[in-house]
């Protein structure tokens, strides 16, 4: 904002870079523009000072619409000043001199209240023509084409305004109205979300019904398996039994064969030593027939004789001596005549 320095007789004013002047002297345009700076008379001078840089004005107004409904519509205003002399003379910008201390120049409240009249009635005239249906689904590109004729108001141009653009931010109903149409699209979109909480719950339960399926179905498979395995293991141990068995009764038959062998062997063995000691003893019979009662006598003296304890001292007595002289003679008689009959012969 400019400042205006007091001097006696004189003052100085310093402008800024957002704010055009227009200095007038006697009724004469003798500065106007951006960042000016000069001195001037009080008694003779008046200032003004125009914004120079873009301005925005939202509105916001109630409109009918065709079927008697009021809807609000909320819009923005996008202007400047194109010619500020012409502007600073059909509006209030001045400041100085000030009328009453401390009061602003009401130029910015007066564009804001033609704009925004001009623009409210613009919008009023096209919502009249609409009903609420069509003015909600259809209404912000239909108000911003309708203010689109601002910048061709002869009003704001005679002026010196020169309208930028407009946007049109919301065409709204009324707090009630505007829950009722809510009502329906919010029923269909909690159904939808309800159906598709189902339809995740649904694809949930199959997916736990899938799930369980196959651990089923894994358990059906390894108790099959299990099953294999315990006729596999049956099989293999009652062949195993089987195998031992015949390998056992293999066995027996070989150990029988080779006792049988043995028992035939060792039969004819004894069988031979039999007859061996059978011809041995029929032998020694036939020998011990043609020999003397002497002979057998010592012979079976001897025999004894292993089986005698030892004798450690014999005594001979005479009627043991004249007994075997006497038994010796016999023998020798009998001998004697024996011989002599065969010598004869």
């Amino acid at each position: 904002m400019a400042t205006i320095k007091h001097y006696p007789w004189v003052r100085q004013f310093l402008g800024s870079a957002s704010e055009y002047v227009v200095h007038l002297s006697n009724g004469s345009v003798r500065h106007e523009g951006v960042g000016q700076a000069f001195w001037f008379r009080p008694d003779i001078s008046v200032l003004s000072e125009v914004p120079a840089t873009d301005q925005e004005l939202p509105v916001l107004f109630h409109a009918i619409t065709r079927d008697q409904q009021d809807v609000s519509v909320q819009t923005s205003v996008t202007y400047r000043f194109g010619d500020p002399v012409l502007a600073s003379r059909r509006l209030d910008f001045g400041i100085f001199p000030v009328t009453q201390a401390g009061q602003e120049a009401s130029g910015r409240q007066q564009v804001g209240a033609i704009v925004g009249q001009l623009a409210q009635s613009l919008t009023v005239d096209l919502i009249a023509t609409l009903d609420l249906a069509e003015a909600l689904e259809s209404g912000i590109g239909r108000v911003r084409t309708a203010l689109g004729a601002l910048g061709d108001d002869p009003r704001l141009a005679a002026t010196g305004i020169e309208v930028l653009g407009v946007r049109v931010l919301a065409v709204r109903p009324e707090g009630d109205v505007e829950k009722a149409l809510r009502t329906p699209v919010r029923e269909r979109l909690q159904s939808e979300a309800d159906r598709a909480t189902y339809e995740r719950r649904a694809v949930a339960v199959e997916r736990e019904r899938k799930i369980a399926e196959n651990e089923l179905a894994s358990q059906i498979e390894l108790a099959s398996r299990r099953e294999q395995l315990v006729a596999q293991e049956g099989a293999n141990q009652r062949r195993e039994a089987e195998e031992t068995a015949a390998a056992a009764l293999v066995s027996a038959k070989s150990d029988a064969e080779r006792h049988e062998i043995a028992a035939t062997a060792e039969a004819a063995a004894v069988r031979q030593l039999g007859e061996a000691a059978a011809a041995k003893e029929a032998a020694l019979m036939e020998v011990y027939a043609n020999v003397g009662r002497d002979v057998l006598t010592a012979l079976a003296l001897r025999d004894a004789a292993p089986r005698l304890p030892n004798i450690g001292s014999l005594t001979v007595t005479p009627d043991l001596v004249s007994g075997l002289l006497g038994a010796l003679t016999n023998r020798t008689g009998e001998s004697t005549s024996d011989a002599a009959p065969a010598a004869g012969r």
